[in-house]
């Protein structure tokens, strides 16, 4: 008759395989709660989509309680005063853009192509690009601090409790106002990078600048322009979503306001290079 080794009341030979299994279930647990955060993430993200849309339809019918001092004030913030760092980096990837491509164009002695390289890819992808970056760093954090340190002050319950509807009152503005200063921040952010790679070319490779004026203008079509508003309007429309949906939705503490703005940061330029991508492939795939 065989005897078990394992003495009847001896559990360590059963241990490892509770410990196993408790751990596989608290991993499932945990992959369980980031599903469902995410989830319940994405499903407040659509609720907001849907609130903004329905104030846009009571603003286009004349109902909303948005004011136009607002706006106005939301604009400059926008718009005027984000001209500076629009300048400083959209010329500084100018810079780069020319001279990286110009090295390369140099071994085959076609300088003259620099123009168009830098031109195209400027006007339609970069400069939106940038802007969209910018404005998230930018305008973004702000709005999401802004909207953040009123849910935490309970100022957004108090517009509620009074009837007014925050969408309308606080996110409407600053929704419009970027996308009115969209447009105008990708054409000048265009037009500095194009400056700027124009100086490298002119100034290191000898290239004239009657002769890249020239490339450039037959390089570009209208397509290429309005391409490239477009992208810069759509970026910034994400930029303004990703902030005002992090700030209205953020926790009543000081970290929670902090951890709304990092989100919000992180989100837009995540939206933004998804979008770029699609639109990209989109528009080629169209031939435009």
């Amino acid at each position: 008759m065989s005897l078990s080794s394992t003495p009847p009341g001896d559990a360590s030979a059963t241990t490892p395989s509770w410990i196993a299994r408790l751990r596989r279930s608290q991993r499932l647990l945990r992959i369980g709660n980031r599903v469902s955060a995410w989830w319940e993430d994405a499903r407040l993200t659509w609720q907001f989509v849907g609130e903004v849309l329905q104030a846009l339809g009571r603003l286009l019918s004349g109902r909303a309680l948005m004011r136009r001092s607002d706006l106005v004030w939301q604009f400059d913030q926008a718009g005027p005063r984000s001209v500076l760092i629009v300048s400083v980096v959209s010329g500084l990837v100018g810079v780069i853009l020319a001279y990286m491509g110009a090295v390369q164009l140099e071994r085959f002695g076609a300088q003259t192509f620099i123009a168009d390289l830098v031109a195209i890819s400027v006007v339609r992808e970069v400069a939106a690009l940038m802007a969209g970056i910018i404005l998230a760093g930018r305008i973004g954090a702000a709005y999401a601090a802004q909207l953040g340190s009123m849910q935490a002050n309970e100022e957004i319950d108090a517009l509620r409790a009074m009837g007014v509807d925050p969408v309308e009152h606080l996110v409407l503005p600053r929704l419009l106002a970027l996308l009115l200063a969209a447009p105008f921040l990708t054409l000048y952010a265009a037009l500095v990078a194009l400056l700027a790679g124009a100086l490298v070319a002119v100034s290191i490779f000898g290239v004239t600048p009657a002769e890249f004026m020239h490339r450039s203008y037959e390089a570009l079509s209208l397509n290429h322009a309005l391409i490239g508003l477009a992208k810069g309007t759509v970026y910034c429309l994400l930029v303004a979503l990703a902030g005002c949906r992090q700030g209205l939705h953020a926790g009543r503490s000081a970290q929670a306001v902090g951890q709304a703005v990092t989100t919000a940061v992180v989100q837009a330029i995540v939206w933004i290079v998804v979008t770029a991508s699609a639109m990209t492939v989109a528009f080629q795939r169209l031939g435009w």
